[in-house]
């Protein structure tokens, strides 16, 4: 199955990082003991009289301390997906049975000293369509009274993309990402952190699997992430809220927020309701259920004379809102073995766009995400 541009639309996360990085929350220490753990994920999304996509998704991660001063990070996924293509507005569909498996592998060393870490990150996917690689370095310092951490890494993804229509043959897309964060102790019970990401592509961003879909060949991206921590003592709970500002070359404008509240319970249990809210800009190209008076349906006005300009009728390029709602919870069943279970609802409308009317005609967008997991100190 080839990947969907990248997007404020992702359906599960906010997450700001380059390929295989992760800012830390602060200064980090060698790991002194080893996880290994092993996560099953299930996912299904739907629009109105089309169940859509299903992928099932086993994982396994590690974290194993070497020498003392490194570690070795990593994990392997194996998503087999099912299914139908979306549809383009509520008036038409491109909706067409598909299938796929991809296994995708990550691996992270890191060396550990006084005040700061240097990581090495790669990663690798494949599908039958869609091949990618990346590369990512990141280094870490941190003030003398560790409160201070300062962050900078750069990552490059190189993807290749054959798809089995044979629309384009042996496509490329390449990206570069550049991060820099700081993270700033402030209380004993309070942390904030900042990162700004700022990423350039190349290469080949349109659809081939539906009809009528030219993208330029370049996208430049950039993203503030910003983060508070707040630890309630007399609870033992924290609050952890999240603001994400993302701009792009498409003109897409996006704005994400989150909140997750987690609270311990007796007898080890550990629980974590969770909102998010996401609201964007329509794509400079994307274009409403107006379409050309000769063609008709899905081909935009004008096609005729311009049939080599950008146009798509991706939803993930339109104008619109999303809600998103979890839940998880976690128990140390024995010692050093922890179970948890997360559950995610998402919904798309245009009408929740903030700030001004959503793209009009489309079609009500609904995911729903389970994954349940076990992991092991060592």
């Amino acid at each position: 199955m080839l990947k969907p541009p990248s997007s404020g639309a992702a359906v599960l996360a906010a997450a700001l990082a380059l390929p295989g990085v992760v800012p830390s929350a602060r200064a980090e220490s060698a790991p002194e003991s080893g996880l290994i753990g092993f996560k099953y994920l299930n996912y299904r999304d739907s629009q109105p009289g089309l169940k859509r996509i299903s992928v099932d998704a086993p994982s396994m991660s590690f974290l194993l301390p070497v020498a003392g001063s490194w570690s070795m990070a990593g994990s392997y996924t194996m998503d087999s997906v099912s299914g139908a293509s979306p549809r383009w507005h509520s008036s038409i569909s491109s909706a067409s049975k598909m299938s796929d498996f991809r296994r995708a592998a990550d691996l992270r060393v890191t060396k550990y000293f006084a005040r700061s870490t240097f990581s090495f990150g790669t990663a690798y996917s494949t599908e039958h369509d869609y091949r990618s690689n990346s590369y990512s370095l990141q280094a870490t310092f941190s003030s003398d009274d560790n409160n201070t951490t300062w962050a900078v890494g750069v990552g490059r993804a190189l993807d290749r993309i054959d798809p089995v229509n044979g629309i384009v043959v042996d496509e490329h897309k390449r990206t570069t990402d550049f991060m820099v964060g700081v993270t700033q102790v402030l209380t004993p019970n309070d942390i904030v952190q900042a990162n700004l990401t700022i990423a350039r592509g190349t290469g080949y961003y349109s659809d081939p699997y539906k009809q009528v879909d030219q993208r330029p060949r370049e996208r430049n991206q950039s993203a503030v992430m910003l983060r508070w921590n707040h630890h309630f003592e007399g609870l033992g709970s924290t609050l952890r809220t999240s603001y994400r500002y993302y701009d792009d070359s498409f003109k897409v404008n996006a704005h994400t927020m989150s909140a997750e509240w987690v609270q311990p319970l007796p007898k080890g249990w550990t629980i974590a309701p969770s909102i998010r809210y996401h609201t964007q800009s329509a794509a400079k190209f994307y274009y409403d259920p107006v379409y050309d008076p000769l063609l008709g349906a899905p081909f935009p006005p004008g096609y005729l004379t311009n049939p080599t300009g950008f146009y798509s009728a991706d939803h993930r390029l339109s104008a619109f809102g999303a809600m998103t709602l979890g839940f998880k919870v976690s128990k140390e069943v024995i010692k050093d073995w922890n179970a948890d279970f997360r559950m995610e609802w998402y919904e798309q409308r245009g009408a929740w766009r903030l700030g001004g009317t959503g793209s009009p005609g489309l079609a009500l967008f609904k995911a729903r995400f389970m994954q349940i997991g076990v992991t092991h100190k060592f």
